[in-house]
């Protein structure tokens, strides 16, 4: 049962990867990326439980942060071309 969830997970993130190649907007491919990135903790967690390693779920939570924060960082950055504080002028 386990096997086929990873071989699920796995052709859903060939979809997401698809997507972002195809999409029509930068939005549409930045929602892939961020799914692909969400399959790809649940792809981590599922084979830390196959291989008795609970410790990969450390792993797949610090990957989620790290996916979460990335995807604010792009879109930030494609709605101001920056970084930087738009209040403050710089």
């Amino acid at each position: 049962m386990f096997v086929t969830a990873v071989a699920a997970i796995i052709v859903t993130m060939s979809l997401a990867l698809l997507r972002a190649t195809l999409g029509p907007t930068v939005f549409d491919r930045i929602l892939a990326l961020n799914v692909f990135g969400t399959k790809t903790v649940l792809l981590i967690a599922v084979m830390g439980f196959l291989t008795g390693r609970p410790d990969f779920l450390d792993l797949a939570l610090l990957y989620a942060l790290l996916n979460f924060i990335g995807v604010i960082a792009v879109l930030r950055f494609s709605k101001y071309g920056h970084f930087a504080d738009p209040e403050l002028g710089r």
